[in-house]
């Protein structure tokens, strides 16, 4: 039976690297008693994939891996079993069955949610001035920047890429990060946050990051390291037809084991 698993990555726990969070995963499997299935062979390994690695010092409320298992009780039991062994900062926050004909997460991967907070003492001194620039700079007809590679640099128009981008208040997962009290008002640190979604997976993966910077550098402005604490929110796939897109939560792929 295949299985996808939703998490959340918070607090101290977003130091932890990808292949970390793998064996942390393989430990969990044993303590919380998963009836995993194992590869076949000399030296057998848990059957696991993850759907996109989250870089160091990101947090997240929308991670996902894909196991297979024996057996499995209910989904509400399943969850409470592994969040009884979790670290604090990691929380499984669903346990769903695919068909067994689902291609795996990491396979399917086609956008990402991110959420970016300023970083004390990083804020602009006009925030409506950067809101408004920044409408402008993703309303421009074509963004072109130069993408570094594993072969170089390449020539890419980011406007495609980018298929939301808007004001938000600062989520409280983020707001504790940097120390900030969450306010839904324009003129508080409440409505200082970036939300974008934008392509991801093997094709176009695109970093929030990068938004941010190659609009820095549009503006003329220097770009501060460490600028913004940023969560990824979401992870999706394309299940639309060809030509156009349609893209769904990996969770709601699978369903619930009652």
């Amino acid at each position: 039976m295949k299985i996808r698993i939703k998490f959340r990555k918070q607090g101290a726990m977003k130091f932890i690297g990808h292949l970390d969070t793998m064996r942390y995963f393989q430990k969990i499997m044993r303590r919380a008693d998963v009836d995993i299935r194992y590869s076949e062979g000399f030296s057998p390994h848990q059957i696991m994939s993850f759907a996109a690695p989250l870089g160091v010092g990101l947090l997240s409320n929308g991670e996902y891996v894909d196991i297979e298992v024996l057996s499995a009780d209910d989904s509400r039991t399943m969850i409470r079993r592994m969040n009884d062994v979790m670290a604090e900062g990691m929380e499984v926050v669903s346990f769903r069955r695919l068909d067994d004909s689902a291609k795996s997460a990491m396979s399917l991967v086609a956008a990402a949610d991110y959420t970016l907070a300023f970083r004390p003492g990083k804020e602009p001194e006009d925030m409506e001035g950067f809101f408004r620039e920044l409408d402008k700079f993703c309303g421009q007809e074509h963004i072109f920047i130069e993408k570094k590679t594993k072969k170089g640099f390449r020539e890419m128009d980011l406007k495609p890429l980018i298929y939301e981008l808007r004001r938000v208040p600062v989520p409280e997962s983020l707001a504790a990060a940097v120390n900030c009290r969450p306010e839904p008002t324009e003129d508080s640190c409440g409505g200082c946050a970036v939300f974008m979604r934008v392509s991801a997976g093997s094709t176009d993966n695109i970093k929030p990051e990068l938004v941010m910077e190659s609009f820095y550098q549009a503006m003329g402005w220097e770009y501060p390291a460490f600028a913004f604490q940023v969560e990824r929110e979401e992870v999706y796939a394309d299940v639309g037809a060809e030509g156009s897109r349609k893209l769904v939560p990996l969770e709601e792929l699978g369903e619930e084991i009652e």
